[in-house]
């Protein structure tokens, strides 16, 4: 079966990137199938994640301005699909532009639509009226457009209720991206936390309740990775809070795995998520995890008071509060470790990559 996949680019360090990498190789190397990744501006060059020398790498050059990019847009995806002639094609682009791809491809070409952020990724309280206005206008439009691709695709049940007028919705969860055979020991005095510097992140609410932590336990360490995003001044916050001593900023990691492996729990401060794969990731390292219980992800991932903790949303207090109790009880973060590790085996690859082969084959038949 051939199968196209069309993103923006694959040489990100995002979760988008991090996800494709491992399904499509997984289509590739074990259902053998005839994997195409299409990406824009020759975004496919050095990836930060591995993918499988199986998979066929393609690009096509948009430029110019807005009416320029999108006939290039358009004339680059036409050829490609006619020179490959996919069994069906899966859009990984959470832009407004790759919700017209169904009036650009054939229809005898079978069309997913995967979804990998939440709709709040684009609005803020602080937001004009008028913008707000404009973000939900381009919502409905988006809305309208996806009853155009046979399948859409949402990671989380939460997501269900973005868009509640589509008929074609499914719910299929992330992989685990791995699974490694040994566990964190859970000893070492390390909170982890994964993600890009963002208001989507919340790594601002998490410093705040870090100070509460670092004041009753300054030995522990709060070890963050993820883009640095200079404008946000981090750092700057952390010194005038008085814990930059504990606490440590790193640029985006490729093996992760070993970064939980070192540390004894995970907390995640997000205003809002798409999936939140490092919740995921963290507990195949037998992490116990503590998350605000936002929107949308963390409920479908964590058994509250079995592998982990959900907390009011951006509940500075509360976050603080079960970190400590995690830090203070040792048998109770490896009680919770280990229930982790196992619950997260329904998010191995294998089990969500029968999902995706399910899909194909039924909407290909």
């Amino acid at each position: 079966m051939k199968i196209l996949y069309i993103t923006n680019g694959i040489n990100g360090a995002g979760g988008l990137e991090r996800v494709l990498s491992v399904k499509a190789s997984y289509l590739a190397d074990h259902y053998d199938y005839d994997v195409s990744i299409l990406s824009l501006n020759d975004n496919h060059l050095n990836p930060f994640y591995t993918f499988s020398d199986k998979i066929t790498m393609l690009s096509i050059s948009v430029t110019g301005n807005p009416l320029q990019y999108i006939k290039a847009y358009k004339k680059g995806i036409t050829q490609i699909v006619d020179q490959i002639k996919p069994d069906a094609i899966s859009v990984c682009d959470d832009g407004l532009k790759a919700y017209f791809i169904p009036k650009i491809v054939s229809k005898k070409t079978s069309l997913i639509y995967e979804r990998h952020v939440s709709k709040e990724i684009e609005m803020r309280d602080d937001y004009s009226f008028f913008k707000k206005v404009m973000i939900r206008l381009k919502w409905k439009l988006m809305e309208r457009l996806a009853k155009s691709y046979q399948k859409y695709i949402v990671l989380t049940s939460g997501n269900l209720n973005e868009w509640k007028s589509l008929k074609n919705l499914e719910v299929i969860a992330n992989p685990l991206s791995f699974y490694p055979k040994e566990k964190s020991s859970l000893l070492k005095k390390q909170v982890i936390c994964v993600g890009k510097q963002s208001y989507q992140k919340g790594q601002d609410l998490l410093l705040d309740a870090w100070k509460k932590v670092n004041h009753k336990y300054p030995d522990w360490n709060l070890a963050m990775y993820g883009k640095i995003e200079p404008s946000l001044s981090l750092e700057k916050k952390a010194k005038e809070l008085n814990i930059i001593n504990s606490v440590s900023f790193y640029k985006p990691e490729r093996d992760i795995q070993d970064k939980y492996l070192e540390s004894s729990i995970y907390v995640m401060s997000s205003r809002f998520e798409g999936f939140g794969m490092v919740l995921t990731e963290a507990m195949a390292c037998g992490l116990p995890v503590v998350s605000f219980d936002c929107s949308h992800g963390p409920a479908d991932i964590i058994t509250e008071e079995e592998d982990g903790y959900l907390i009011e949303k951006e509940n500075v207090d509360a976050l603080a509060a079960k970190l400590i109790k995690l830090i203070e009880n040792q048998d109770l973060r490896i009680q919770m470790g280990a229930k982790a590790k196992q619950n997260v085996k329904r998010y191995l690859v294998e089990e969500i990559m029968k999902e995706w082969d399910s899909l194909f084959k039924e909407l290909t038949k």
